[in-house]
């Protein structure tokens, strides 16, 4: 069998080891965390420790902490008109042209405005503004803290000082950028952080809300009925999850620096492969602050579904840089935001480097991609 090389950890990145202990670990407590009997206090307590764990990764309160099925969910929990911070509420939402589909189709608001983003993919803090001045009421703005697809970097920083001057609340994705780049409530300034268990090397199936602050609370919560989490989200916890996101968020706390440099490099060394192999190659966002594992890139005229095939014929694991939805590849809207032209834009291809990577990632991915050229180029000729 043709050997594999894995260049997707955007999309998931491989369980680490100390998550898959917790959890089996986990698996051995069959108590209800709700229940106060030994055996339900057992699964409470690992719960509890994972959410201080998690808590931890954003430099937050552990009960602050939301655990949900992942950050879809967290996103569509956190985009809701009936958050209230003492009198203080939120009945408007904007967001940036570049969230992903979780926050621009998946909240719950009648509306949102779309803030446009330069040409480098980052937000037009000057639009944001303005945005705010215009609708007269203090609004929720949603910005990510990295793009998925581009890797590009946002100034949420200063984005949430230009929405809480105007009195308005921000929701950050902190999804991609958790341990790649500093992302915690210090550096971000943000009122809630959205977080997913399977992108830092914990489970599919957890994700978590975290606010800023307890004195946050939501009128309607989006599951109701058990009193859970807070009364935030009802539900019996998934507790070998919970344990092993939180175990993932332990190993990032101590592993994150190291690995971004590490990811960095690789992530440069792939770069400088391609322009060497396709002198008319696009980065997408290469001006910007981007995140140091991720590269979106285009090697026109080739297609993008055409250059994954191929790689992935060739044992190579990449995505699409254009959304991949169930499997299918569509139009960036993000590339679309940034004015790529549709005919470039549909030859976005994304590799992106996580824990696991290694430099022989690179050359497999290189050879790969020399292979589908040379193989494109003969049909054109």
């Amino acid at each position: 069998m043709k050997p594999r090389f894995y260049l997707d950890h955007n999309a998931t990145t491989p369980l680490r080891p100390a998550a898959r202990d917790a959890m089996l670990a986990a698996l051995e407590l069959f108590g209800n965390p709700s229940s106060v009997h030994a055996e339900g206090r057992a699964a409470r307590a690992l719960v509890d420790a994972a959410r201080a764990e998690v808590a931890a990764l954003v430099g937050g309160r552990a009960s602050n902490v939301i655990f949900t099925s992942g950050a879809s969910e967290a996103l569509a929990l956190a985009l809701r008109p009936w958050w209230r911070r003492g009198a203080a509420a939120w009945q408007g939402l904007a967001l940036s042209a570049t969230e992903h589909p979780a926050a621009r189709d998946g909240h719950d608001f009648p509306e949102a405005a779309r803030l446009p983003v330069g040409a480098d993919g980052r937000l037009d803090l000057a639009a944001l503004e303005t945005a705010l001045k215009a609708a007269g009421r203090p609004l929720m703005v949603a910005v990510q803290a990295a793009n998925n697809e581009t890797g590009v970097v946002q100034p949420v920083a200063e984005a949430a000082a230009v929405v809480h001057a105007f009195g308005g609340l921000l929701v950050c994705d902190a999804v991609q950028a958790a341990g790649r780049v500093p992302c915690d409530f210090a550096a971000t300034g943000a009122d809630m952080l959205v977080l997913s268990a399977h992108k830092i090397g914990g489970p599919k199936g957890a994700g978590a809300l975290a606010l800023a602050d307890g004195a946050l609370h939501c009128d309607r919560p989006l599951l109701r009925g058990g009193g859970q989490e807070k009364g935030l989200r009802a539900g019996t916890e998934n507790v070998p999850a919970i344990a092993g996101f939180g175990a993932a968020a332990a190993a990032l706390m101590m592993t994150g620096p190291a690995e971004a440099e590490r990811t960095r490099a690789l992530r440069d060394a792939f770069e400088r492969e391609i322009a060497a192999l396709v002198p008319q190659a696009v980065v997408f966002g290469a001006g910007s602050p981007r995140l140091p594992n991720t590269i979106c890139f285009a090697c026109p005229p080739a297609t993008a579904e055409t250059l994954l095939m191929a790689l992935d014929i060739e044992g190579v694991a990449v995505s699409s840089g254009a959304a991949c939805s169930s499997g299918r590849v569509r139009r960036s809207h993000v590339l679309e935001a940034m004015g790529v032209a549709p005919a470039l834009a549909g030859g976005a291809l994304r590799a992106s480097f996580g824990w696991t990577s290694q430099a022989g990632d690179v050359a497999a991915a290189t050879r790969a991609l020399r292979i589908a050229i040379e193989r494109l180029d003969a049909r054109r000729a």
